[in-house]
């Protein structure tokens, strides 16, 4: 190589490289140099903005609905009461709400007696009745589940006994136990057992019978097949029966203390009737439907905490 080809190379090498910024897009590609341009970054403003937009979208989207379900609901009522002689308006029922739940827990009389005492002497109807049918109705839903000659034997009775109104086993109560109070818990218990026997015992019938097999090639106890395989997959069938159970039970309950009187929400309910006073029996009917749906929510809780997983 000459001298003066040597002294070009060492100047060419020695020159800095042209910006990329002054090259043609051709040039750029040709002698593959990548732009990237500079990312643009969001201020903190602008970030929070767009993160309160969108909780407000998420709770708008969780409370309106509802909300203008409920203001259709009263508006329906208003003009109910507008057209209808003697029914009270919103307005009306309102201020009977304020001034019974003022004082829920006064006590006047053995028949005078506030809300909030007969709300709990109906759930503490509901809670004896619903507790035997569980008690009995939950061990017979394995048994049935678990043995084809009691299943076939039974299946006939629960088929006759179950369609008959809850209201018609009433009367069996007050000849058997000749008092209301006692008459009254029948009536939940016979009415709140059906829905037990049946989601348990479907339950235990649809456990895989590779389970069962497995049970029996290492010889297992009955026990420990009903606590280590029958009870984690049937309970929530188990929790469905309950919940249908509950629902039942409050149902009856409003309807068979109408009919039996003493302290109770079905029976305030008559008796505000007998007075005339409307209002407090729309008030009672909203009662009763939050404790259901109170008592609703409370089992659905324990179905989710008590899941096949956590079982």
């Amino acid at each position: 190589m000459t001298t003066a080809s040597m002294t070009m190379s060492h100047s060419m090498a020695d020159k800095p490289a042209e910006p990329a910024r002054d090259k043609p897009v051709e040039q750029l590609a040709a002698d593959n140099v990548v732009v990237v341009a500079p990312v643009a970054e969001m201020p903190p403003t602008k970030i929070g903005r767009g993160r309160a937009r969108e909780a407000l979208s998420v709770f708008a989207r969780a409370v309106l609905p509802p909300l203008i379900g409920l203001a259709l609901l009263v508006g329906i009522w208003a003009i109910i009461a507008m057209k209808t002689s003697g029914f009270p308006s919103p307005l009306k029922t309102w201020h009977a709400a304020v001034i019974i739940f003022s004082d829920p827990f006064y006590i006047n009389g053995p028949n005078d007696q506030g809300i909030g005492w007969n709300i709990l002497s109906s759930l503490k109807r509901v809670a004896i009745g619903f507790g035997f049918a569980a008690a009995v109705g939950i061990p017979m839903g394995f048994a049935i589940g678990r043995f084809k000659f009691l299943n076939a034997m039974v299946d006939p009775i629960i088929s006759l006994l179950r369609p008959v109104s809850p209201l018609a086993w009433l009367p069996i109560g007050l000849l058997v136990f000749k008092r209301a109070d006692p008459a009254a818990t029948w009536t939940i218990f016979i009415c709140s057992i059906w829905p037990m026997i049946i989601n348990t015992a479907v339950g235990v019938q649809r456990v895989p019978q590779d389970y069962m097999n497995v049970a029996r090639v290492l010889n297992l106890s009955e026990m420990k097949i009903l606590t280590k395989i029958l009870f984690p997959a049937v309970l929530p069938y188990m929790l469905t029966g309950i919940r249908l159970s509950i629902g039942t039970a409050w149902l009856v309950i409003v309807a068979a203390e109408m009919l039996t009187g003493g302290v109770g929400i079905g029976f305030w309910v008559w008796d505000e009737w007998n007075n005339l006073k409307v209002e407090h029996i729309v008030i009672a009917i909203f009662v009763i439907g939050i404790v259901g749906l109170l008592l609703e929510m409370m089992l659905l809780q324990i179905a989710k905490r008590f899941s096949y997983e956590h079982s």
